[in-house]
């Protein structure tokens, strides 16, 4: 954690920078755009500060880079969601999800925890359902979905019980967690009931979630020193 906090100083002033300027979501434009992704841009910034080598060498690596790139592309559509560009950006998190359950991969299988995020998901569904109507209904159904298989992915890879995990594996795992909060709070505010203080909600999760994330895609790099100083 020593060795990687400072490479994650930018990604927190930009934060903060989000949060002291809270541009008004009722007037979207280029610079809005960039300060929101600004944080994710950061985490971009981050990951290659460990090496092109390290990303071409490690695939988790790379494909969490690149759910970071979807996801500024998915932050940018939805600054102007109001204009019709929601769906487009709902894509583009799914395109996200999808990498980053390939970035945990698939090892250890662990179908309980599956079973978990299975009923979570399906719960959540089952809540809004009522709400979705159109192409809507279908589209959020596959979402939460893509995003339940990534949380099952990120949680499996914990194994407490075996006493296998790491700090990136609970990294990714809170990660993961956070993401699902932070969407469920999108979809019932946007769908269902105004959310109290729900871009709050919304933006701390998520910033919290892909720092988490992307944080898990240094393990490897971790395994590879601690195979070194043995």
């Amino acid at each position: 954690v020593k060795s990687e906090g400072p490479k994650l100083v930018p990604f927190f002033k930009a934060t903060c920078v989000y949060f002291v300027l809270w541009l008004p979501t009722s007037s979207p434009s280029w610079f809005s755009a960039l300060i929101k992704c600004l944080p994710i841009f950061c985490l971009w910034v981050f990951l290659l500060a460990h090496g092109i080598n390290f990303l071409v060498a490690h695939r988790s690596a790379s494909r969490i880079l690149a759910g970071l790139i979807f996801s500024a592309v998915g932050d940018a559509f939805l600054i102007w969601q109001e204009q019709g560009y929601f769906i487009h950006g709902l894509l583009m998190f799914a395109i996200t999800h999808i990498l980053y359950s390939s970035a945990f991969g698939m090892k250890p299988l662990d179908l309980k925890a599956g079973l978990m995020m299975g009923l979570i998901s399906s719960s959540c569904y089952a809540f809004l359902y009522s709400y979705l109507s159109g192409p809507f209904t279908y589209l959020v159904a596959v979402y939460i979905a893509l995003i339940g298989f990534m949380g099952w992915r990120a949680v499996a890879g914990m194994q407490l019980c075996n006493d296998l995990w790491t700090w990136t594996k609970l990294s990714a795992c809170i990660g993961a967690m956070l993401f699902m909060v932070s969407d469920l709070t999108i979809a019932v505010n946007k769908f269902c009931f105004p959310v109290p203080y729900s871009r709050v909600i919304i933006m701390a999760t998520y910033y919290a979630a892909q720092m988490l994330i992307a944080l898990s895609a240094v393990e490897s790099r971790d395994e590879e020193d601690f195979k070194k100083r043995s």
